[in-house]
């Protein structure tokens, strides 16, 4: 019987040899595919194995020959994930600083799972990590999972958020506070995770960092509507919403109008997006308007770019550079 039973598992192991043990550099032979099967319990022969590729790849598998049928060998070609897609997805985990350091590990490896043992063993050896600090909340994906169940089922969150202050001994400590919330979206921005949310006790957005959050229930009580909070109206729109934020701080929306030096295009484009409205103002400089939160945050973005961006309106943002440029020279 445990032949039988082996013997109905014999497609799936073929498709596993298939994935962990060939790429376009490493190729398995009919005969060695037989070998492989009989580790595993299961006897074949050469003349069943080109039957059950031909299976696979009526299933859908890539399986390329390479070389003549009686002397060469077998690789998976197209894969669910291609080797620079792995690659970019292995590289924003490791960036993403609101992942501690060992769900970071055991994530990268999932995600290496989905390439041969030869490329996964490069890719491991070729992942470069800048020592940046990580979260140490283990309890992150429970946090995320949950939250997106409170958003999609349209319900209220009761949180304890976590801050850290300086004590009278000049040390840092933790305090927490616990609100009641309505959350909107998740939205990973200037390498954090935020959940935007509505405190009741306020008629604006709050944005509240995941990996602080360190106890939550959801309730029964359905969310504020974000249309009382927020300009949007038919969905809350995530994409828009970031991209009109500045640091996660929240403002009033506004147009704006910067006169740029030329050479700062690209981090305009990169910041605004590309329907921004571009002016030529003469040779060496545009003109950029948009609308976006108009807030501290993005005063201190435009002060980092020093005389080559110019706030032309509004008045309250010109007047924030200006406090800010301020406040730097006092210091000196």
């Amino acid at each position: 019987m445990a032949g039988v039973k082996n013997s109905k598992l014999k497609l799936l192991y073929l498709a596993e040899i298939f994935e962990k043990r060939t790429d376009e550099n490493h190729y398995i032979s009919a005969t060695q595919l037989c070998d492989e099967l009989a580790k595993l319990g299961i006897t074949a022969e050469r003349k069943s194995i080109y039957k059950d590729i031909d299976v696979l790849r009526e299933y859908g598998y890539d399986i390329i020959h390479n070389g003549s049928r009686n002397n060469g060998g077998y690789f998976l070609g197209e894969r669910k994930f291609q080797l620079a897609e792995i690659r970019l997805l292995s590289d924003a985990v490791q960036a993403a600083n609101f992942i501690s350091q060992k769900k970071t590990n055991e994530l990268v490896k999932k995600i290496e799972s989905f390439a041969s043992d030869d490329q996964a063993k490069i890719l491991h050896s070729q992942v470069y990590v800048d020592n940046r600090p990580k979260c140490k909340n283990e309890e992150i994906y429970y946090t995320i999972h949950y939250l997106d169940e409170a958003i999609t089922n349209k319900v209220k969150v009761n949180i304890t958020y976590s801050r850290r202050k300086i004590t009278d001994e000049f040390k840092t400590a933790s305090e927490e506070k616990t609100y009641t919330v309505s959350p909107y979206a998740l939205i990973w921005s200037d390498d954090h995770y935020y959940l935007v949310c509505n405190n009741e006790k306020y008629d604006n957005l709050m944005h509240l960092r995941i990996e602080k959050i360190k106890k939550f229930t959801l309730t029964k009580e359905p969310v504020r509507p974000f249309t009382e909070v927020s300009s949007y109206r038919t969905s809350f729109d995530s994409a828009d919403y970031s991209s009109k934020l500045f640091n996660m701080y929240s403002g009033e929306q506004k147009p704006i109008e910067l006169a740029c030096n030329n050479d700062v295009l690209e981090p305009m484009l990169d910041r605004f997006g590309d329907k921004v409205r571009i002016q030529k103002l003469d040779n060496e400089h545009f003109i950029l308007r948009t609308n976006a939160a108009v807030s501290n945050g993005l005063a201190a973005w435009v002060v980092q770019f020093g005389g080559r961006v110019k706030v032309r309106m509004p008045n309250d943002l010109i007047n924030a550079v200006k406090q800010k440029a301020q406040d730097i020279l006092n210091n000196y």
